[in-house]
């Protein structure tokens, strides 16, 4: 018996010690390591920008050379394409599928003047070629998810209520209409419009009605009311 156990550790002691037979199934401890060259879950892409997730700056791109004007238009190119598909799909997911072209409008705007300073001056690609931001992109990536952030919260909060203030002609319509109701900073003119014409749709972002601004009564009305009395 004892033999035998001898017998059978000495021929596992001589297995050959090469690659695993190919016979074996990729998941099986014994089978080749294969290598998986796909960004991984960390790397900061379009998704992780759409997202507004964290993420790491991994892309694989050659050092930055001379400027080249070439690779600069292709930068600004591919994240001007990007932007445009990224502003539709922040507002349309904000609003429940609802558009809104002129916030859309705004968005691309607001993309445009930041992505203008996003081609690193061509000395390298800004996404390589699995679709990861390269390092040397870190601020551009940054200033875009801030545009984008600022964006979605236009479309939660201010989205309906300035549709509805351009509609009654209200004061400070408009593009501007969207920064000042998302901020709280709309002018007492404005504030009081809304609160009259578009109550509903502006009453998430309207101060009490007590402390709402109104009108000075003209000197007419006040002849009147003296009258009446």
């Amino acid at each position: 018996m004892k033999a035998m156990l001898l017998w059978s550790l000495m021929l596992l002691g001589a297995a050959p010690s090469g690659t695993a037979p190919s016979s074996l199934p990729p998941e099986a401890l014994g089978a080749p390591p294969v290598v998986d060259a796909s960004p991984t879950a960390w790397s900061c892409t379009i998704d992780t920008l759409r997202a507004g997730k964290e993420c790491v700056f991994e892309a694989e791109v050659p050092p930055a050379g001379a400027p080249n004007s070439d690779v600069e238009r292709s930068n600004v190119k591919l994240l001007q394409d990007a932007s445009r598909a990224l502003c539709t799909e922040a507002v349309s997911n904000a609003r429940d599928g609802q558009p809104d072209a002129k916030l859309v409008t705004v968005c691309e705007r607001k993309y445009a003047a930041v992505v203008g300073r996003c081609g690193i001056e061509g000395g390298a690609p800004v996404v390589d070629s699995k679709g990861r931001f390269s390092p040397a992109a870190r601020a551009c990536y940054r200033a875009l998810s801030t545009v984008l952030q600022d964006v979605q919260l236009m479309a939660t909060v201010a989205s309906t209520c300035c549709e509805c203030a351009a509609r009654s002609q209200c004061p400070g319509n408009g593009e501007a209409c969207y920064a000042d109701v998302s901020r709280q900073q709309a002018g007492p003119a404005a504030l009081a419009c809304m609160d009259e014409r578009c109550h509903d749709a502006c009453s998430m972002m309207l101060p009490s009605s007590a402390s709402l601004p109104r009108p000075a009564p003209s000197r007419a009305s006040q002849r009147t009311g003296s009258a009446s009395l």
